[in-house]
């Protein structure tokens, strides 16, 4: 039944309360939970479901988002029919992106849409942290006769839609007579002559579009019935793979309530965080609250509390930054951090 589905991912997204983590790079591809990117969650969610066919709409700085998917080999999506595509805009404006599901975007390569042999197309935003069960959905869809489904949750809209590939396909074609820019203003329009329905979902889903919400969702998975609600054994959520050694817990080292991807070195003190690969630990240094990022390197007796820091991120050692759930301290990629920045950093964080 799901082979009637098509897969669009939009990341496109520039959300201004994330620049800290977007100067180089787009959110589809915002490190998460130690070693994923926010797009695995939209993009293994379509897999699992059995869609077979995805295009990837993304927008500026979109590098690293093509180096993380590369072929879609590691969601079983380097096909010789059908698989995954990636589609950068060329010449929209600007204000065109707006909502989810840019038209003028899409408009750009309707050739695709065109020679898609899938009855219903299926389009998700790249920052909605979810693992769900698409067949429910489109059994709704059609059993009450609805032109375009979006997903809720708890009364929230989640700007994930539904809708038939030939719907979309006019919607596009006749944006400039509409006025529809997005499939956002077809839903926000109350005089649309397209019927519009909810489909509630039960399960796990948030959407990071700010630094506390990246911040607080992060945290979140620290607790093992979120862990294993969006983290399911017959749903997994794949990622790209690396391939790396098991993490070392140095003599002395002591971890507890975290998440460590692999590749660590762990020399000291870790409580109620999230490291991702590669991380290197010094010793008698202590990390508590706090997310970091691929490779960075933190020194001897540092102290991190409520920190975010992005990759290769380098800390000397005897820094002390300490900020607070509602205020978590971002340090940019690459940054090195001195003793002397550092207190004046915590300093302002309180």
């Amino acid at each position: 039944m799901l082979k009637q589905l098509l897969g669009v991912i939009d990341a496109a997204a520039n959300h201004e309360d994330l620049q800290e983590l977007l100067l180089h790079r787009p959110v589809a591809a915002l490190p998460f939970a130690g070693r994923y990117r926010l797009i695995d969650f939209a993009l293994s969610s379509m897999v699992n479901s059995g869609i077979g066919s995805v295009a990837v709409f993304p927008r500026g700085s979109y590098r690293s988002l093509m180096d993380h998917l590369g072929s879609g080999k590691n969601w079983d999506l380097n096909r010789k029919r059908d698989g995954l595509f990636f589609f950068p805009p060329m010449e929209v404006k600007d204000n065109d992106f707006r909502g989810t599901g840019c038209f003028a975007h899409f408009a750009e390569n309707l050739d695709f849409f065109y020679r898609s042999t899938q009855e219903y197309t299926l389009v998700s935003n790249s920052y909605t942290v979810i693992n769900d069960d698409l067949r429910t959905m489109l059994d709704t869809h059609q059993k009450y006769g609805c032109d375009i489904t979006e997903v809720y949750k708890n009364g929230k809209a989640l700007n994930i839609y539904l809708l038939k590939t030939s719907l979309l396909i006019d919607l596009i074609e006749n944006r400039e007579d509409t006025g529809y820019r997005s499939l956002d203003d077809v839903i926000d329009d109350f005089s649309s002559p397209y019927t519009s329905c909810r489909f509630e979902y039960k399960g796990y889903a948030e959407q990071v579009d700010s630094i506390k919400s990246y911040y607080k969702i992060s945290m979140d998975l620290l607790n093992p019935t979120v862990w294993h609600t969006l983290f399911k054994k017959e749903q997994p959520v794949f990622t790209k793979v690396k391939d790396e050694p098991p993490s070392h817990y140095y003599k002395g080292s002591s971890v507890k309530r975290a998440l460590l991807a692999n590749g660590c070195k762990v020399r000291g003190e870790v409580e109620n965080s999230i490291i991702s690969r590669g991380v290197s630990i010094g010793q008698e240094a202590i990390i508590r609250n706090s997310i970091i990022m691929q490779k960075s390197q933190i020194g001897e007796n540092c102290i991190l509390e409520s920190v975010i820091l992005d990759k290769d991120v380098k800390v000397e050692p005897g820094t002390i930054l300490i900020g607070s759930p509602q205020n978590p301290i971002v340090i940019g990629k690459g940054s090195v951090v001195q003793p002397t920045a550092a207190k004046a950093s915590s300093l302002l964080a309180l």
